[in-house]
């Protein structure tokens, strides 16, 4: 697969770096760039992704943080069990704990929430640094979920690191998480504070909080009005959607598209207080 001009390979982590030293020095530059390209493309491309870590594992199938490479870029296209078989091959060469918890995902994705839950009471948990430990938390919440254990989830979630008041980079999601467990559970009130305090923590966009909060306002984001339809302000405050006349028609061809913002999306607030 081609690999763009701007890709050196000396972008990946130093820890990685140092693994490829055992490989010959164009083998491990080949190596290198291959994985810059499964970093680079996973979030936004995990097609491509997944092409470019096979041809590193082709390449380089003995060092752990390729198969490791493999195994997130095969989790990201929904193949569990070719990531859980990469996660466990990693694991076997690095001997670390730290792929623990999407391990356990993967049993989830593979249609095993109980096998995601042994996992969660293992002793490698408590090998795990806070992050991961956070993580396995999701995981065991998620598999509760999948056996229709609402009350379970709730419970499992509900820690030290949710009522932090400190933000870490794992805070927005576990707010996400415990949120959207208690609405699935009918606990609105409490499900739009937790979306809420979900959307203060959220600095990087991780979640989708903030159109939780809003579908739970009653606010819709739709796309611009059809051309025979316009929006009409009502004694209440809300703004519906009517058909136009042809006189309006006629104004509205003329004036354009005064009152859409710049995206040429419509607000319409349905519970206005």
């Amino acid at each position: 697969m081609p690999i763009p001009e701007d890709v050196t390979g000396d972008e990946i982590d130093k820890d990685v770096r140092q693994e490829l030293q055992s490989l010959p020095k164009t083998l491990a530059e080949d190596v290198a760039k291959n994985l810059v390209m499964v970093a680079r493309l996973i979030d936004e491309d995990p097609e491509g992704a997944y092409g470019y870590s096979k041809v590193a594992l082709r390449l380089a199938s003995r060092v752990a943080a390729v198969r490791e490479a493999a195994g997130f870029a095969a989790y990201a296209n929904q193949k569990y069990s070719e990531a859980l078989a990469e996660f466990r091959a990693a694991r076997r060469m690095s001997g670390g704990v730290e792929l623990w918890p999407v391990m356990a995902d993967c049993e989830r994705g593979l249609g095993r929430p109980e096998k995601a839950l042994d996992m969660a009471g293992a002793p490698e948990v408590n090998k795990l640094d806070k992050a991961g430990q956070v993580e396995m938390r999701l995981v065991a919440a998620g598999a509760r979920r999948d056996l229709g254990q609402l009350d379970a989830a709730i419970v499992t979630l509900q820690s030290p690191e949710l009522a932090a008041g400190s933000v870490q980079p794992w805070t927005a999601r576990l707010r996400y998480a415990y949120a959207d467990a208690l609405l699935a559970a009918g606990r609105e009130g409490e499900a739009r504070e937790w979306f809420a305090k979900a959307l203060e923590a959220d600095r990087d966009g991780s979640t989708d909080a903030s159109d939780r909060l809003a579908e739970m306002d009653g606010v819709d984001f739709v796309d611009a009005l059809d051309e025979d339809e316009v929006e009409v302000e009502t004694g209440s405050g809300e703004t519906v959607v009517e058909q136009a006349t042809e006189a309006e028609e006629a104004e509205d061809s003329v004036e354009g598209q005064a009152g859409r913002d710049e995206a040429g999306h419509v607000v319409v607030d349905r519970d206005e207080d």
